[in-house]
């Protein structure tokens, strides 16, 4: 079976219940979880805003494709509250949010979903804690290790 990897983050109420509560539902719905990341605290990125995020990585084995990955997961945010999905670049205040990082190797562009995750590079709270769980994980695109794209952001940004 396929290996996923995912990110969740969470900046509106009990942030770790709902991150909790998320992969709970991850678990039943997509497939069973085989590794979770420490929980992070970060600032928003890509928007303003006095609420941090609580941040997290896992990874799983799943039988269903990948749009099928992304219909559950953004069901299992309306169940958990998430009003409305980012539109064009404009972020706001969320009780949860799934991201699809990888499906294995696969490279993927659609209207619907882009794998690996097209913005995944450029995202300490999503590389620190992938990195975690998966540090010797390639990705299918630039050939470089989550270890390696992690320590070459964090190089850039210091």
């Amino acid at each position: 079976m396929p290996q996923l990897y995912l990110s969740l983050g969470s900046n509106e109420g009990d942030r770790e219940a709902l991150l909790h509560q998320a992969i709970d539902a991850i678990d039943r719905l997509i497939g069973p979880v085989g590794g979770i990341a420490t929980f992070i605290e970060t600032e928003p990125w890509g928007f303003e805003s006095p609420h941090p995020f609580l941040n997290t990585a896992l990874t799983l084995t799943t039988s269903l494709s990948p749009l099928e990955v992304l219909d559950r997961t953004q069901e299992i945010e309306r169940q958990l509250g998430r009003q409305r999905k980012s539109v064009a670049g404009r972020y706001h205040d969320r009780p949860i949010d799934i991201d699809l990082l990888f499906y294995d190797d696969l490279v993927l562009e659609s209207e619907r979903l882009t794998l690996p995750h097209p913005l995944l590079t450029e995202r300490l709270f999503v590389l620190e804690p992938l990195r975690e769980i998966a540090p010797e994980f390639i990705h299918p695109l630039l050939g470089r290790s989550i270890e390696e794209l992690y320590t070459e952001l964090r190089s850039r940004l210091s």
